[in-house]
């Protein structure tokens, strides 16, 4: 059976369900054998048939077993998990009316978390993001793993959202899922560019590789003649415009080039920044609540995909002031009388550089970091993270992380080699509620690491543990004083 008479088919597909797995594979399942870095799909097809497959989808080269084919169909494709996402579309059917993604390295869960909030700060009850941290909007809230979802998750949650009345939604789109094709078959009508800097060269062969898979949103996955919203600051912005314009997109660009929607000015403030921006035209003066101009570039790429599906600016532009931030992405805490608290998923050097680097704009005092490093995880980056600590801001704890199978102390220690001056506290709730009691006026504290993570990781256990709360604890703790 060919692939197109599938897909061209009018009637229900003739099979019960779609899998690449084969351990869930049942009676009169499609299975997908698909390409894998560490495993072959084909490997698997013998196991599949024995659960009961009747349809076999894979590359060129899958055959069926020499016994016990019966009745099963195979479909050979060039591009198997093209195909498989194409089918995994049609077999669950359903999808929310309006779905906008974002791509690119550093942005993408603040942009669809701005997208849905935007949204349902406008009246628009019926709308979610998914990514990174799961699914989330009014009543709803999942815990996520992957950026952008395997194939089959994703469409089922499509579909789950459809069913629920969602017609919004804000998706992420990683690089890792556009290159296994992962977004094919999603009914996008329109995306988002935020930037792209070195990242995933374990997996991409260089930067040009990387693009290429970031692009392929605009090229193949959106249908002609969409909306690319584009960062115009960032280097590949024009070969990415070219790219949208092949495809008959129309573009949003932004930033400080931005032909759209263009930023004048921004002045840092202790717990947010200033904006001036224009939107063809029209000028904007507003407080953003969230600190450091990627957030500013973050909210306006998210207005720009929230007008894409409509254009009232007056509704939208104004809600920019009533943003939240991501958890555990420079999440502000309020309810302190003086000073500053931000809790930040920042673990490798180039992170920590950045938030200490964006928080200094924002510090009128001193700017204090506590900070440690995971066990059994690059041990190289201690001592960098250490430096970097120490030579951006003007107090450093350095305390446990998620010390997993090591011995914290000499995780510690690695760090404190490189962190002269550095204090040494290990007990992480210990260090947290130290640091808030010493802030003066003018203080920022980032406490850096484990973001929005609500546990700790000590050998076999993880115990519970959360950066948010221990804040709050303290915080109460102060304002009794």
């Amino acid at each position: 059976m060919k692939l197109t008479d599938l897909l061209e088919d009018k009637k229900d597909l003739p099979f019960s369900g779609i899998t690449a797995d084969s351990r869930k594979v049942k009676k009169n399942c499609l299975f997908a054998a698909l390409p894998g870095s560490k495993s072959n799909g084909n490997d698997f097809i013998p196991d599949a048939v024995r659960h009961g497959a009747s349809f076999i989808l894979g590359d060129e080269k899958a055959r069926l077993p020499e016994l016990n084919y019966d009745g099963i169909t195979l479909i050979n494709h060039e591009n198997p998990r093209w195909a498989f996402a194409k089918l995994v579309a049609k077999f669950y059917k359903s999808q929310p009316l309006n779905i906008v993604a974002v791509t690119g390295t550093s942005g993408k869960t603040s942009v669809v978390s701005f997208v849905q909030q935007i949204w349902h700060l406008s009246g628009i009850e019926k709308c979610a993001s998914l990514g990174t941290l799961g699914v989330s909007g009014p009543n709803i809230s999942r815990d996520g793993g992957l950026t952008t979802p395997d194939t089959e998750s994703l469409h089922a949650n499509l579909a789950d959202l459809a069913a629920g009345g969602i017609n919004h939604l804000a998706l992420e789109a990683s690089s890792h899922g556009l290159d296994q094709y992962r977004l094919d078959g999603v009914k996008i009508a329109a995306a988002a560019y935020t930037n792209l800097s070195r990242d995933h060269l374990d997996y991409h062969k260089d930067m040009n590789e990387y693009f290429e898979a970031k692009s392929r949103l605009f090229s193949e996955v959106m249908a002609p003649n969409g909306i690319a919203v584009i960062n115009a600051d960032d280097e590949y912005a024009t070969r990415l415009k070219k790219i949208c314009e092949s495809a008959g997109h129309q573009i949003i660009s932004f930033g400080q080039n931005g032909e759209t929607i263009k930023l004048l000015k921004r002045i840092p403030r202790p717990e947010g920044q200033d904006i001036e921006f224009t939107v063809r035209d029209n000028r904007y003066a507003l407080t953003l609540p969230l600190v450091g101009e990627f957030q500013v570039m973050n909210a306006l790429c998210a207005l720009g995909l929230v007008l894409s599906q409509d254009d009232n600016l007056d509704k939208y532009a104004p809600l920019l002031e009533k943003l939240n931030g991501v958890p555990g992405r420079l999440q502000f805490m309020d309810g302190l009388e003086k000073g500053a608290v931000y809790i930040d998923y920042a673990h490798k050097p180039a992170a920590l550089e950045m938030v200490l680097k964006t928080l200094r704009r924002h510090t009128q005092g001193r700017l204090i970091v506590v900070f440690g490093c995971g066990g059994n995880r690059d041990a190289g980056k201690r001592a960098i993270m250490g430096k970097i600590a120490v030579e951006n801001a003007d107090k450093v704890i350095v305390t446990d992380d998620n010390p997993r199978y090591e011995d914290p102390a000499k995780i510690r220690q690695k760090i404190m080699e490189s962190a002269v001056g550095a204090t040494e506290i290990a007990d992480r709730g210990k260090a947290i509620e130290i640091s808030i009691m010493d802030l003066n006026e003018g203080d920022v504290l980032v406490i850096a690491g484990k973001g929005h993570e609500k546990g700790q990781i000590i050998g076999d256990d993880v115990l519970e543990f959360d950066d948010v709360e221990e804040v709050k604890k303290a915080i109460e703790k102060v304002n009794k004083k």
